[in-house]
């Protein structure tokens, strides 16, 4: 089967004995559906509606819950694909059941056993559904069933990582059974090897992502574990993964609660209405399940077969407790009461918001045509033929790349510039309108500014100046060995250069949010200037504007925290990848990469750079490319700078136009250095209650650079 050429499978599919996945015609959707009658939608989201009808399922006539894929979904080709041969091979009975699919021209449709309960999250968090303690925890130890049989099931020769576990994807049988779906995103791993990762893109939703896996890339059983362990918590507090009406530092719900933990608040952060329910043993046993799974390092979270086991002896625990407290218990009507819905006092609205603006995957642009708004934009720049660029880029050239989708090129009047190709897919419209409008709103000698733009049917150009001295990531990690390295000074001006630009970004109005600050991003003039560049990803923010997201943009290595886990973005997200990119200039290495501690553990350069720090080695952190020439106090303020706009929380972190001030010599640095040292997280984070600088001699070491992911400059 093909996802990328839309070939559809055979027409039906074997499993195990069951009836066969099979293809339906569009016309038995259309009557079920009553030609996709709105007063049949039992569901709604991002991916379209959700109708229940009644098919044929061999001779059985069955109510069926049939997805409808829209065309403006996230889910496309390649996720309905996966998600029928997936099913289509499991059968267990705390896995949703796939009956069969549509594909009919554009149409595609995914038709499954109809969960009469809907889902998880809608009973915690919108019917405000009565669900007692005993109930939860079923539903519970259905699910982890549903997950270990998909990490290790027998009958299957590979396992399946679930890659998006969270209460919106546990369905609920008539009978309150928990049911996994949605397996769009899932991958195959093998079975006999729990160490086996799968490298992808990172998907899945907020609030539930494995830092890990976010992190790397790397993509392994354990992510779902986290995740599940995200899941516990939010049945037992009934609070959303991500939530507005926690604190204003952390909407993540497994900060929130592992803070409440350790300050002895837990059985305030339990659902109030199942507090009186719960024996102590089997609320301890449960918060200590969650905790494991949600472990920093992946090695140390347990597998979902030592989950069930766990779980199921918390249930036998509380069936134990229960019968002691009969006496006691509720009436025959007051339990038939707990299984009616009620108004909850939530806003049913308060789902995360979806991104408001997203492309056809079908029937994409094919116009020259813009908005009006971007017109007012455009109408400031030169407008190039695509002949021009033609010739410019001699063809668009392969020797003429300098970057994935830029050239460099040459117009009639001999200027040179670098042209970024935008071709019609995915997110590629969105991002031109964005970079236009922010360089076209902020001019900033240290902001990478826009010569002109050329609009085609199917492409989109943007017309920059070149950049003689190419990206920093490039000069540090990728450079011809002709070319001498970035010597000390010039990486000092290149830390002030790219602070200087963020500050101007933060300050202006609307407020702009670069959200992609990375040593790749920063280009270098004929005088080794910085000019921070590429503006798809930036956000605008007016004053009141608290932007959360439920896409994920930006680079792995460099994302803050708290953006990571909630989807909350503001300025100390730029601040978070300008401390990075600090590590970056001072050590030469990637963000991105990945380093192998002495106990075998693999980190990105954050980690290891810590790991250096608590051993007080930081003469392995240096650039072995500068031979020993830099300045040891520089050095040592640069790394104590970065450190401070890593920190957390967020709020914690400088602003961008504080630390210019404190790059420029006016003070402050060493005053909020010594203020942080003393600080618990710092003496947590480096196991010390002191500067583990000052006992440092910095010296020449020889480290081992990996590329970069960008081509050098020409």
């Amino acid at each position: 089967m093909s996802a990328a050429t839309g070939d559809q499978p055979s027409t039906s599919f074997s499993t195990d004995g069951s009836q066969p996945c099979r293809r339906f015609e569009f016309t038995e959707i259309l009557s079920a559906t009553d030609n996709f009658n709105e007063s049949l939608v039992v569901g709604r989201g991002g991916f379209g509606n959700v109708y229940k009808g009644e098919i044929l399922n061999g001779s059985t006539l069955v109510v069926a819950a049939i997805k409808r894929l829209d065309s403006m979904s996230n889910q496309g080709e390649e996720e309905f694909w996966a998600e029928v041969e997936m099913l289509s091979k499991l059968r267990h009975s705390h896995l949703v059941s796939l009956f069969g699919y549509c594909n009919y021209e554009t149409e595609k449709i995914l038709i499954y056993e109809y969960m009469p309960n809907g889902t998880l999250e809608e009973h915690l968090h919108k019917l405000g559904t009565r669900l007692s303690w005993l109930q939860r925890l079923k539903i519970c130890i259905g699910a982890a069933r549903g997950l270990d049989y998909l990490h290790t099931g027998t009958g299957i020769e590979t396992g399946v990582i679930h890659r998006d576990v969270k209460t919106s994807n546990i369905l609920l049988h008539e009978s309150w059974a928990a049911k996994i779906s949605d397996f769009g995103l899932s991958r195959i791993a093998p079975t006999n090897q729990q160490s086996t990762y799968v490298n992808t893109l990172v998907k899945g939703t907020f609030g539930y992502f494995d830092p890990n896996y976010f992190a790397t890339g790397r993509l392994t059983r354990k992510s779902d574990v986290y995740a599940f362990g995200v899941v516990l918590f939010e049945v037992l507090c009934r609070k959303r993964a991500v939530d507005k009406s926690l604190d204003d530092e952390q909407w993540g719900l497994v900060s929130w609660a592992q803070d409440s933990i350790k300050a002895g608040n837990l059985k305030q952060i339990i659902d109030s209405s199942i507090r009186g329910e719960i024996s102590t043993k089997c609320l301890k046993g449960f918060v200590r399940i969650a905790e494991r799974c949600l472990l920093f390092n992946s090695k140390q979270r347990p597998t979902m077969a030592e989950v069930v086991v766990s779980l199921d002896s918390l249930l036998i625990l509380q069936q134990k407790f229960d019968s002691s407290l009969q006496a006691t218990d509720k009436t025959v009507f007051g339990r038939v009461l707990d299984m009616l819905p009620f108004p909850s006092n939530e806003e049913s609205s308060g789902r995360t918001t979806v991104l408001a603006w997203r492309l056809r995957k079908k029937g994409q642009v094919h116009s020259t045509d813009v908005p009006e708004d971007l017109k007012v934009h455009l109408g400031q720049l030169r407008r190039f033929s695509l002949h021009e660029l033609q010739v410019a880029t001699d063809e668009f050239r392969t020797e003429y790349r300098i970057g994935s989708v830029v050239y460099k090129g040459r117009l009639a009047d001999s200027s040179l510039v670098a042209v970024k190709r935008f071709e019609m897919e995915g997110y590629a419209e969105l991002r031109f309108h964005m970079a236009v409008k922010i360089n076209s709103m902020a001019v900033h000698r240290n902001l990478l500014p826009l010569t002109g733009f050329c609009i085609t049917p199917t492409e989109r150009f943007l017309v920059y100046p070149y950049m003689a001295n190419g990206r920093v990531a490039s000069c540090l990690r990728k450079r011809p060995a002709t070319k001498p390295a970035l010597g000390w000074p010039v990486r000092k001006r290149i830390a002030l250069g790219v602070a200087r630009g963020l500050a101007y970004l933060h300050d202006h109005d609307p407020k702009i949010i670069h959200r992609d600050v990375k040593a790749a991003n920063i280009l270098l003039d004929e005088e080794f200037e910085a000019v921070v560049g590429y503006f798809g990803l930036a956000k605008l923010m007016d004053y009141n504007d608290t932007h959360v997201s439920t896409v994920i943009h930006g680079t792995m290595g460099i994302f803050a925290p708290e953006y990571l886990m909630t989807g909350k973005l503001t300025e100390k997200n730029d601040v978070y990848g300008y401390g990075v990119m600090l590590l970056e200039l001072i050590s030469g290495r990637g963000a991105h990469d990945i380093y192998v501690l002495a106990n075998d553990d693999d980190v990105m350069l954050l980690d290891w750079v810590k790991g250096i720090l608590r051993d007080k080695k930081l003469e392995t952190l240096m650039d072995a490319d500068l031979h020993g020439a830099y300045v040891d106090d520089e050095v040592e303020q640069l790394t104590q700078m970065s450190l401070l706009c890593i920190q957390e929380p967020a709020s914690k972190r400088p602003k961008m136009s504080e630390v210019v001030k404190m790059l420029e010599g006016d003070g402050g640095l060493s005053e909020r250095w010594e203020e942080w040292q003393k600080e618990e997280p710092f003496r947590q984070e480096f196991n010390t209650t002191h500067n583990p600088y000052l006992e440092l001699s910095i010296a020449d070491s020889t480290c081992s650079l990996s590329d970069d992911e960008f081509s050098s400059p020409r």
